[in-house]
């Protein structure tokens, strides 16, 4: 049965930006694909909500947010009279709205656990092939972008950048979703202010305080809602789960997972990649906090310990420091947590355990933000900038943390 494609022109109201328009017939049909539909059930920020409660949003909001970013930053350059052929749009928007598909469940915190050697980018990167040979060749340009190996570097650079359409949704739709005023930013006002030159994007001299705005939003995002300390010890309470299932899978023992997660533990092949991917698009949030209910129940003592205290949001105490910890302190803590809780040497490092979290804000290394002058010229923004101490937000910030049971303090 053939569709036509007025059938398709669809209309998504977001409650950040309004009307999203849904551009042609092929984002269309990718979009109504079980690969992007599993986004609806992946949390754009994981376990978050422990701490913010309307953090409740999804990797499918954020993308079709993206992709609405992406539509009005085209259309800004082509008013600029930088040619984007129709067949460029489309794989602009393709790129953008498959760039997180390769996500894990609860976003970035049990990313290499499922599946230890391949990314969230790399992952998306083969499901765009794989979806590339459904569609007889028709994300082919959008692969390209993708991986940068198309000649207007610029496209590329919308798609994955430190200016691209993904962060310039994600600190708008975290603020919002969060309540977190700090990373309000004016994406809008940005996009206007795009410009390509030298094959590369940049923004309007006019547009630099908007840029100083956003670098800092994402700064106090990070701290204040990404790497919150709660949120911190919350995914090292889930990543300390996942470890001892490894542990005891690896031993022998029996644990209640899934037809897909023990695939992933008992069968992986990475050899078959579809049979991986098919696999891997079958698990979602919904089936990680299901294994982690059915844990409470284990016959593993650790097990049922640790999923009792994420399901009941028992969390362990963080302590956060520049300094690593002295090593005296946590053999202290150890000892009162053997004594009080019963926990011998094998079960000490699941709860009182120390790590360390790094970002900064701004990477010298990576694509540059570009600020135009009227007269042509272009300069990073680290020098165009006289508000902005770059030296803060270029630096990479490290502190270390110290995870244990409020119980034994």
């Amino acid at each position: 049965m053939t569709i036509n494609w007025q059938n398709k022109r669809k209309i998504v109201n977001d409650p950040v930006y309004g009307f999203i328009n849904i551009p042609s017939e092929i984002v269309y049909d990718v979009i109504e694909h079980k690969y992007f539909q599993r986004l609806r059930r992946i949390k754009q920020l994981g376990l978050s909500e422990y701490v913010y409660p309307g953090a409740v949003h999804t990797r499918f909001q954020h993308t079709l947010g993206a992709l609405h970013l992406s539509n009005s930053a085209i259309n800004i350059l082509r008013l600029k009279n930088i040619e984007i052929t129709e067949e460029e749009e489309e794989a602009v928007n393709l790129a953008i709205l498959l760039h997180d598909i390769g996500h894990a469940p609860l976003s970035h915190t049990l990313e290499k656990v499922i599946i230890k050697e391949l990314g969230h980018e790399e992952l998306s990167l083969l499901f765009m092939e794989v979806l590339n040979e459904e569609f007889n060749g028709k994300l082919g340009l959008a692969i390209r972008i993708f991986k940068n190996q198309y000649h207007k570097k610029f496209l590329h650079q919308l798609v994955s950048s430190q200016l691209d359409v993904d962060r310039l949704d994600y600190l708008r739709r975290d603020s919002f979703y969060t309540g977190v005023s700090e990373g309000v930013i004016g994406s809008d006002r940005i996009i206007k202010m795009l410009n390509v030159a030298n094959d590369q994007l940049v923004v309007e001299a006019k547009g630099i305080y908007s840029i100083e705005k956003f670098l800092i939003a994402r700064w106090l995002m990070y701290w204040q809602v990404y790497l919150h300390k709660t949120v911190v010890s919350t995914e090292q309470l889930l990543l300390k789960i996942f470890k001892r299932v490894r542990y005891l899978l690896d031993n022998k023992e029996e644990v209640f997972l899934t037809k897909e997660l023990e695939f992933f533990y008992k069968y992986y092949d990475s050899s078959h990649i579809k049979t991986v991917l098919e696999n891997f698009s079958a698990i979602d949030d919904t089936d990680i906090i299901t294994l982690i209910k059915n844990w409470t129940n284990s016959d593993d003592t650790t097990l049922s310990e640790l999923s009792k205290r994420l399901i009941n949001r028992k969390l362990l105490r963080i302590e956060i420091q520049d300094e690593p910890f002295d090593t005296q302190k946590i053999s202290i803590l150890k000892k009162k947590a053997s004594e009080n809780l019963g926990l011998h040497d094998g079960e000490l490092d699941y709860f009182v355990f120390t790590s360390h979290i790094s970002k900064n804000a701004y990477s010298a290394f990576d694509d540059k933000i570009q600020i135009l002058y009227k007269n042509g010229e272009v300069a990073d923004i680290v020098e165009a900038s006289d508000t902005l101490n770059t030296s803060v937000l270029s630096k990479t910030v490290r502190k270390h943390f110290l995870c244990y049971p409020k119980e034994i303090n």
